[in-house]
């Protein structure tokens, strides 16, 4: 944990409608500005460590974290949504997901969060390079100048920049055009995940091959009309040969002429 500032000893938080915690208040009102003062919370924070280790193999140390943020706890809630926070002792590296985190900026150009700054934006560069073919590799200068922009287009259009926005800019920074072997994966995952998805048309519904199960019923309803059929074809075979002997019979009875 930085310690540049032994007057600081808490803070009350809100919510903004950002979505981004705001400092509403701070023991050392003297060498802070809580005006647009954000402050990172354990979710965002784990994320930008997350991030982070994706640096490592070209050179990023983890351990100017605790050096360029004050770490602070919840010490209790308080009316309005708002929160007490607490200075903390502890690693942000191994409890990130309790501790808020407020960089400092006590010396905005040379202080340790301008170091933090300075080596992500670095060793993002470095692993642009070695991930995407460029025509020419990127320059940390490309980079600073496009996230000036962004910065200066959210002022413009009366949008605080909060810590996390800017870290985050850099951390996934990608120039305009290109992606990332992760981010064409996740694309290519995406499309897999579509593709598989089966389309059940009426067309189909109605062309279903039928198994046995489903002729059960159709071949007793046949067998059935074949037995009605043939009971019938007898009964008219026997009433035929009724009919005939009957025929005969009367043909016996009947008086036969004399002959001369």
């Amino acid at each position: 944990m930085s310690q540049s500032n032994q007057k600081l000893e808490w803070c009350v938080v809100r919510l903004g409608s950002d979505l981004n915690w705001w400092v509403e208040e701070i023991s050392d009102e003297v060498h802070w500005d809580v005006d647009g003062l954000g402050i990172i919370d354990p979710r965002q924070m784990s994320y930008i460590l997350e991030q982070c280790d994706a640096l490592r193999d070209y050179g990023f140390d983890p351990d100017i974290i605790d050096q360029a943020f004050y770490a602070f706890s919840i010490r209790k809630e308080m009316p309005e949504g708002r929160i007490q926070l607490k200075l903390s002792r502890e690693s942000l590296l191994e409890d990130d997901m309790r501790l808020f985190a407020l960089p400092d900026i006590m010396d905005e150009e040379k202080g340790p969060y301008a170091d933090f700054i300075d080596q992500i934006t670095r060793y993002r560069v470095k692993l642009l390079n070695d991930t995407i073919e460029f025509d020419q590799n990127l320059t940390i200068d490309e980079l600073e100048e496009e996230i000036r922009e962004r910065q200066n287009q959210d002022l413009m259009e009366g949008r605080g920049v909060h810590f996390f926005n800017e870290i985050v800019n850099i951390l996934e920074y990608v120039p305009a055009g290109y992606e990332t072997d992760d981010d064409e994966g996740t694309s290519k995952k995406g499309e897999e995940d579509i593709d598989d998805i089966p389309d059940f048309g009426d067309d189909e519904e109605e062309n279903l091959e039928e198994d046995e199960t489903m002729k059960w019923d159709e071949d007793e309803e046949d067998e059935d009309q074949d037995e009605d059929s043939d009971d019938f074809d007898d009964d008219d075979s026997l009433d035929e040969d009724e009919d005939q002997d009957d025929e005969e019979e009367d043909e016996d009875e009947r008086p036969r002429r004399r002959r001369r």
